[in-house]
């Protein structure tokens, strides 16, 4: 059966996330369901990285067979034209071997974190960003980003109900950029626990405020107790970016 690779951008707003639930539309089910229009087949998508309602993404990658081959670009149109209306997009199709797993073979999974920072309240953005309207100090949340970065027990930072076997994960990358009215936090690793992105954008918005040093999300991080970090971002800042992998 030939296997394809898609890569998809959504709104995750008003999706219960990536994967396919009792409690609403997911975006594995919006696909499937597409799928299925476009060739009568019942397929499974299989995507690399599930994201939780309200969560958007810029490049998903998921993988899914057929029962007959199909050219890219006449399955990627066709499921864009029976996903409408849903804000899901496929935006690039492509036939790869049997052995590409769009989860599993990933090398590295890119997050990005926007938060807006200013008084006025988003309109175009609405649900889009999280508004932080005190000033945050960007430079002090680089600075707390730094004890993050490299392998570390992140317990701190895992949510109560994370199915990972082990809190033990690599951050490769946690960079702190400013944007206009914009605080961008960009994080980069294999892998990533459970809520974990968006504990860290909370905890960091601490330090921003000035409520914490930089030097205390070390000490959040070594006692590895969620109850030592700080609150949880809300979904609609988070953005899974891109899933990078190697040549297949």
């Amino acid at each position: 059966m030939p296997r394809y690779k898609l890569i998809i951008e959504y709104d995750g707003r008003g999706l219960v996330g990536w994967q396919r639930q009792a409690n609403g539309l997911s975006v594995q089910e919006a696909l499937e369901t597409a799928i299925h229009k476009f060739c009568g087949e019942t397929v499974t998508v299989h995507g690399a990285g599930r994201t939780d309602a309200g969560v958007h993404a810029l490049g998903q990658t998921a993988h899914l067979d057929l029962a007959r081959i199909a050219a890219p670009e006449v399955l990627r149109g066709a499921v864009n034209h029976y996903l409408r209306p849903n804000a899901i997009s496929v935006l690039a199709a492509e036939r790869v071997c049997d052995e590409f797993d769009a989860r599993l073979s990933a090398l590295s999974r890119v997050y990005l974190y926007r938060i807006l920072n200013r008084r006025a309240p988003p309109a175009l953005e609405r649900g889009r960003v999280w508004q932080v309207a005190p000033a945050l100090d960007a430079d002090a949340m680089r600075a707390g980003a730094c004890h993050l970065v490299g392998h570390h027990d992140f317990s701190t930072f895992r949510d109560a109900l994370c199915q990972a076997r082990s809190p033990l994960k690599t951050l490769d990358a946690l960079e702190i950029d400013r944007a206009g009215d914009e605080i961008h936090i960009t994080a980069r690793a294999r892998s990533f626990l459970h809520h974990q992105v968006r504990n860290m954008a909370g905890t960091l918005k601490l330090v921003g405020l000035g409520r914490w040093h930089p030097d205390d999300m070390a000490r959040a991080l070594a006692a590895r107790d969620r109850r030592a970090g700080g609150p949880t971002a809300p979904p609609e800042g988070l953005y899974l970016v891109e899933i990078q992998y190697s040549s297949h």
